[in-house]
């Protein structure tokens, strides 16, 4: 019998069979034809009904019959995009032996492969859409955009203007000087054509102004094109107060959210690959590190009292029970080092992990003020549910929406060959980078590609926090008229005055706050931007003093400036009622002797 259709036969008694048909008959359509061999095998005499039972009989338009592994395989090839599984079984050497095998292994346990199933994919499986997860996305990096740029803005004069602590003009002239036409390829950014204060806030201000498009969904793939390429340029003219983690995050995220718009199923595994990259990296580095405390578990027991900038309920974390701050620290491990794994398995283990990274994100979050880093790894852990899972949890008018007017992306022939090979590209890279951190070595191809595009940072490597800090110093900057009376300065969110409760701030990044922390873990030579702040608030710049919550010195400048250490902790509960006072102040030295203009 010559058919001109393919026909698949399949155990209709088998509920195993027929939960993986279903499935088959929305991925390949009216392409193929399904039937129980309970209805139609006394049309093919020529298979046994032991060959039916034993396994999947497919029936080729030309009436050739495959069974098994094979079978299931031909039924795939008329699905879109599943056809390279056939040509592995045909042309890869061992696969189809392997595939049989496992076909044999699952048909011989169908009733717990069926109650696999429903455990690992759900009793309503269908093929995963992705229209409404990348939609949301693009929405949400929308939003993290527009964050990043206003909070920059806001800051930029006082950071990087003519005027502020790292003018940019000097920054571009001494790339030009040293480098000359390489500078253009290791600092890529539009900078190069006008260093003004006027271009710094252009580049800010179209930024979130690209940004409201992209949550609009207006003109999205040029909107993100050039947001990648705005806040790149934003990246290296920000110099030393730019270089952050979440930074090159939202940069690597920014161009794969590019991507994502061009291809949707490529997209999406892009951005699995970069969050199982950047969760196992963050738990890996903890412990090649060496450092103690990660390894004994007591990390979280100085955590929330010395990193950079604690929320309000960072106090009463760090006043936990010791076991439950080791259990903490042992379930942040789990969670970095073990849940980036299941992000490649099926759904409801990458659900779990989803919902793991996300409860270490919320605690992080409402614990310490990193800008928009904790949105953005959330935005990420949207790549990992699928459309059918978010409409159980989102309004029906917005999943509505999405559907009728979003569809999956179809790209061209010319788009698909240019996602690829970037995919090829970054898959490649972040396992370079992947076996430099965790091995310790790096292959000369591997080394090259890498340093070719280090500058875009495409693909990064990531870890914070590989050494726990056990103390918290901080620097005090106070002025004086006359060398003998001193008043400090105060920074809108660092701790300073010991009464003031630790403040929220989120997702603005208070970048001189920010470095002022890293500041006190070294000395001021080895951190020369501090010495050019000190210059600036002798000048009385009302673009550097504008980043400080309190200036002492509104009117005139002073004739002297100061830095000096202190060490800081926590008030203990006792200590905080009987005073009020979040911090207790130890004096430590001098950071930085007192200076004038003429000195």
């Amino acid at each position: 019998m010559v058919r001109h259709q393919p026909l698949l036969i399949y155990d209709g008694d088998c509920g195993f069979c027929i939960y993986w048909v279903r499935y088959w008959q929305r991925l390949t359509g009216d392409r193929v034809t399904y039937a129980p061999y309970q209805e139609v095998a006394a049309q093919y005499p020529e298979i046994p009904i032991a060959a039916f039972q034993r396994a999947v009989q497919y029936i080729g338009p030309d009436g050739k019959i495959a069974s098994g592994a094979e079978a299931a395989l031909l039924v795939l090839s008329h699905a879109r995009g599943k056809g390279f599984w056939l040509t592995l079984y045909r042309r890869l050497p061992g696969f189809a032996a392997i595939a049989e095998h496992l076909y044999a292994l699952i048909a011989s346990q169908r009733s717990a492969s069926y109650r696999m199933s429903l455990w690992l994919w759900g009793r309503d499986y269908e093929p995963p859409r992705f229209d409404l997860v990348a939609w949301l996305f693009l929405r949400a990096m929308g939003l993290i955009y527009l964050a990043a740029f206003v909070s920059f803005g806001v800051q930029a004069s006082g950071l990087i203007g003519s005027h502020g602590i790292s003018p940019l003009s000097e920054f571009v002239d001494a790339i030009r000087s040293q480098l000359g036409s390489l500078g253009y390829w290791r600092f890529p950014m539009v900078f190069f054509l006008d260093q003004s204060d006027f271009a710094i806030q252009a580049v800010c201000w179209a930024g979130a102004a690209l940004s409201l498009l992209l949550v609009l969904d207006f003109l999205p793939r040029l909107s993100l094109f050039f947001l990648y390429v705005l806040y790149l340029s934003l990246f290296y003219a920000g110099q030393t107060f730019m270089g952050f983690q979440w930074d090159i995050l939202l940069l690597e995220s920014g161009f794969l959210a590019l991507l994502l718009s061009l291809a949707t199923k490529p997209g999406i595994w892009l951005l699995r690959w970069l969050l199982f990259r950047f969760m196992l990296l963050s738990g890996a580095v903890k412990l090649l590190s060496g450092d103690p405390t990660w390894a004994n578990l007591s990390a979280l027991s100085y955590y929330f009292q010395t990193e950079p900038l604690p929320t309000p309920l960072a106090w009463y974390a760090h006043h936990l029970p010791q076991a439950i701050l080791r259990a903490s620290t042992l379930s942040t491990l789990v969670i970095e080092l073990g849940l980036p794994f299941l992000i490649f398995f099926p759904r409801r283990l990458r659900f779990v992990a989803a919902f793991g990274i996300l409860l270490l994100q919320v605690v992080i979050l409402l614990t310490g003020n990193y800008a928009f880093f904790n949105l953005l790894t959330m935005a990420l852990c949207l790549v990992l549910f699928d459309d059918a899972a978010l409409r159980n949890v989102l309004p029906s008018s917005l999943t509505g929406f999405v559907h009728d007017h979003v569809r999956d992306i179809k790209p061209g022939k010319i788009i698909s060959f240019a996602v690829g090979a970037f995919a090829l590209l970054i898959v490649f890279t972040g396992l370079v980078q992947l076996e430099e951190v965790l091995m310790g070595r790096i292959s000369a191809p591997g080394e090259w590609v890498n340093d070719k595009i280090e500058p875009l940072h495409i693909v990064n490597t990531y870890g914070l926090f590989a050494v726990m800090t056990t103390t918290r110093p901080e620097i005090i900057v106070e002025g004086s008229d006359d060398g003998v009376h001193w008043r400090e300065y105060g920074f809108k969110y660092k701790p300073g005055d010991v009464m003031r409760r630790p403040r929220w701030n989120f997702p603005h990044q208070p970048r001189l706050d920010w470095q002022m922390w890293f500041a006190a873990l070294g000395t001021a030579q080895e951190n020369p931007w501090f010495i050019l702040f000190m210059q600036r608030l002798l000048e009385n710049s009302p673009e550097v003093t504008a980043l400080l919550g309190f200036n002492p010195f509104p009117h005139k400048p002073p004739l002297y400036v100061r830095a000096l250490l202190y060490d800081y902790r926590y008030s203990s509960p006792q200590e905080k009622e009987a005073t009020g006072a979040w911090w207790v102040r130890t004096p430590e030295g001098i950071y930085y002797p007192a200076i004038s203009l003429g000195s």
